[in-house]
């Protein structure tokens, strides 16, 4: 069983900063993680990719947020952080990480459960 256990995420005003984070473990331990991403859903809008890092570190971000939002991970730690600074009302939404996971001779993607982030203006 694979787990992404998502922390962070809050309520903050308008031109503050947050930090999510986001852990990957599995039972036995078997796995390696290939990309990891953070994507986030608005009420009423559909899924986006906010920002992405492969494992050798490579990143892209969604328009809406280069300059604002870095995104980092630790593979010796399997998690993958999103510092968010100068943050917009419009960067409201529930954040969810996503990991590519190569296990057992197959490759799944798997979802945490999802971050609630609320920029107030």
């Amino acid at each position: 069983q694979v787990q992404l256990v998502e922390s962070g995420g809050g309520l903050v005003q308008a031109g503050g900063s947050l930090r999510l984070s986001c852990a990957a473990s599995a039972s036995g331990n078997i796995f390696r993680v290939n990309a990891m991403g953070w994507y986030r859903q608005a009420p009423g809008k559909q899924r986006e990719l906010v920002a992405a890092i492969t494992s050798g570190g490579n990143t892209n971000y969604a328009d809406s947020v280069k300059g604002r939002f870095t995104i980092s991970r630790v593979n010796a730690k399997n998690t993958v952080y999103l510092q968010m600074n100068s943050l917009k009302p419009e960067d409201t939404a529930v954040y969810y990480c996503n990991a590519n996971i190569n296990r057992f001779y197959s490759t799944t993607d798997y979802w945490g459960q999802g971050t609630q982030v609320t920029v107030s203006s």
